[in-house]
């Protein structure tokens, strides 16, 4: 029946609908003679006119080319390339930012609802303004050599003379002005110590970005703690997202002396640095990273500790090497831990595990397979950290339930 309902609608037509609720991924949904559509550009309670921009047996997706009632907490984007063919980056800038954050609180509670099986309340706290805090970005030239961001689903690039979320350290507008090859790859990091560094690679294939100007270590200050981190390596990029995820990782794992911490997804450090030195000279910090450039990183961050061992490799891999922790933290990739690195980590027995996630989805997933390892959320918070947009970087407690 899905298959039927949603065959009767046709890339380019123009139909009118009503705007439900927000869904995961930065769409809004509609309904057109039972057929389910992903809506870009809307918000909850509008009534639109919407093109269908592709068509599926069981959703379909469209954007809004009117708006015939709209709502309250609707804005003039304050990017001019935040519209239908334009830039595909910020799909939230027509939403006041509080009600972005309300509805990324929505998409949470949603996401642990149904996958999780388990109801929570969290409100997505602001962080800072809504525009000038990107530290890292990766922008295209198109086969004329003009800078800009590819297009929402599409290999097509909307040309850009400059990108209001970036700090003013990356400087922007200025790159866009230069003369570049076309079909080049520009990625452009800022540090917060004032260094630039600006890398080209083909779009095509695999190969390395080439560093053309700016150093190839950048360094970066968080808790009065200098910090090297190198242009391939990843690195939060909203600017503040060092310090407040620092802080709210050390406040939930109550560290102790002489505690046994495993730093999983570990990166350069970041949360190593912090972790070092509460648990002091008695503790040890074991950090667990895929990428051999952040781990090079972090052995020079950390060449002077004795009680930090950085090994590089999958983490599920080497995990069942670990025989036992007093408490766990983890930042995965987006996809989120899953389900064989859950279970190794629960067979620890950690008092706690701080899980930090961009994916509130892969969250509940994992949360669901905590608790059936008796593992109980404690505490979450959620930071809006990509403001404009509709992802959301989440901190979550959890603790072992007494056995009685």
């Amino acid at each position: 029946m899905a298959s039927n309902k949603s065959s009767a609608l046709k890339i380019g037509d123009l139909i009118e609908v009503h705007i439900e609720k927000v869904a995961h991924g930065g769409h809004f949904i509609a309904r057109h003679n039972g057929a389910v559509i992903f809506v870009r550009h809307a918000i909850p309670g509008e009534q639109c006119t919407i093109e269908i921009t592709s068509t599926g047996s069981s959703f379909n997706r469209g954007d809004v080319v009117d708006v015939i009632a709209p709502s309250e907490f609707r804005v003039q984007p304050p990017c001019q390339y935040a519209h239908k063919s334009g830039c595909g980056g910020c799909d939230f800038q027509h939403i006041t930012p509080a009600y972005q954050r309300e509805l990324k609180s929505n998409v949470i509670s949603e996401q642990f609802s149904r996958i999780a099986k388990k109801e929570i309340q969290v409100e997505v706290e602001e962080v800072g303004p809504a525009i000038g805090w990107r530290t890292r970005a990766i922008a295209t030239t198109n086969r004329n050599g003009k800078l800009g961001f590819y297009k929402s689903r599409s290999h097509s690039i909307a040309p850009v003379d400059n990108c209001i979320i970036c700090v003013d350290g990356m400087k922007f507008s200025e790159v866009s002005t230069r003369t570049l090859k076309g079909d080049v790859r520009v990625e452009i990091s800022a540090s917060n110590s004032g260094e630039r560094t600006i890398a080209l690679a083909p779009t095509r294939g695999e190969e390395k970005a080439r560093i053309t100007e700016g150093p190839a270590i950048l360094h970066e200050v968080v808790e009065g703690r200098t910090l090297e981190v190198s242009q391939e390596s990843f690195w939060q990029s909203h600017v503040k997202a060092p310090e407040i995820l620092t802080k709210t990782v050390l406040d939930f794992a109550e560290l102790k002396s002489g505690d046994h911490v495993l730093d999983l997804y570990g990166g350069v450090g970041l949360f190593t640095a912090a972790i070092v030195d509460a648990v002091g000279p008695t503790g040890h910090v074991d950090l667990i990273e895929g990428s051999k450039v952040a781990t090079d990183d972090a052995r020079r961050n950390f060449a002077g500790f004795k009680n930090v061992t950085i090994v590089t490799g999958d983490v599920a891999k080497l995990l069942p090497r670990v025989s036992s922790a007093d408490v766990v933290v983890l930042d995965p990739p987006r996809e989120g831990a899953g389900k064989d690195v859950i279970s190794q980590i629960v067979a620890l027995k950690p008092r706690s595990i701080v899980y930090v996630a961009c994916d509130p989805a892969a969250l509940a997933r994992d949360t669901a397979y905590l608790e059936d390892h008796s593992y109980s959320l404690a505490e979450i918070r959620a930071f809006d950290l990509f403001p404009m947009t509709h992802h959301i970087e989440c901190v979550a407690l959890y603790e072992r339930a007494e056995v009685s």
